[in-house]
Parts: C-alpha cells; structure tokens; sequence
C-alpha cells in the first residue's frame, strides 16, 4: 500500500522529532524542545490534514496511541498536567502533541505556545527521570502491543 506524501510537507519529507517508534500508519517521536522536554509527537504517515479525513478505525488506532504516549509520561514522570493537542496550522499535516506540563515550566499555567511566565534553565535536568529512560518506556509500551498482536 503506498501511502500520498506532499513535497513541502515538513511532516512528510522528515520524521518531526527524535524518532522512537514507526508502524506503517504512524510514528512517535519526542520534539526536541529545551522549555519542555517532555514532549511528544505521535504522527500520521500519510499526508491528511484534518482529523475527519481519516476513517473512524483509523481515528481509533491514532488515538489509542496517543493514550498510550500520554499514559506513560503520566506513570513515568508523574507531571502536573498532560497537554494534548492537534492544531496543525503551521505544519498542516495530522499529527498530535502529547506535553508532559509542570507548575515549573517556564510557560506554566499557559499554553507552550504564549509567551514564558519564567526562565528555568536546564527544565531535562528537573524530570524525575532522565529522557532516555521516558524514551525507552515510550518504545516499550509499543513493543509490549505489537508483541501481543
């Protein structure tokens, strides 16, 4: 099955982040990202831009795996608060942010977007767990699914 990739997509040409786990309809990847650390990426391969180009067993399987980003940033690095979010307006290209949020961060209680409330210099080195580690329960998480499919 081929899948439509658009020349120019950013989403399309690249894999968005620091790539962790690929299927044939989706990736996860984490956003490189020094304000927020603990920010994920779980991707649609193919090139639609909008929630509702998708069909519902595939919204269910998008979702599902962003449950699955989100339940283990929550386990693993026990946040203040998980941000989900599907706005695609810069990069028009389906994909969800799944943001691990802390009281501490340098835009805390706004958006990652809005201007930042604070500095907080080295906000990896605050996570009570160090990326790598998050990474690699991202990656188990999955392995543990495809494994039991």
């Amino acid at each position: 099955m081929s899948i439509t990739l658009v020349p120019g997509c950013e989403l399309c040409e690249q894999d968005g982040g620091i790539l962790l786990w690929r299927t044939e309809k989706f990736r996860v990847i984490r956003a490189v990202d020094a304000d927020h650390p603990a920010f994920y990426r779980v991707i649609w391969n193919e090139h639609v831009a909008e929630w509702t180009d998708l069909a519902p067993t595939d919204r269910s399987h998008l979702m599902q795996a962003v449950a699955k980003v989100e339940t283990v940033l929550r386990q693993v690095l026990q946040p203040t608060k998980v941000n989900l979010a599907s706005l695609g307006n810069v990069v028009p290209h389906l994909h969800w942010h799944v943001i691990a949020r802390y009281d501490w961060d340098a835009r805390w209680p706004a958006p990652i977007w809005a201007p930042k409330q604070r500095e907080v210099s080295d906000a990896a080195q605050r996570l009570s767990v160090p990326l790598v580690q998050v990474d690699a329960a991202v990656v188990a998480a999955f392995e543990e699914t495809s494994h039991a499919n």
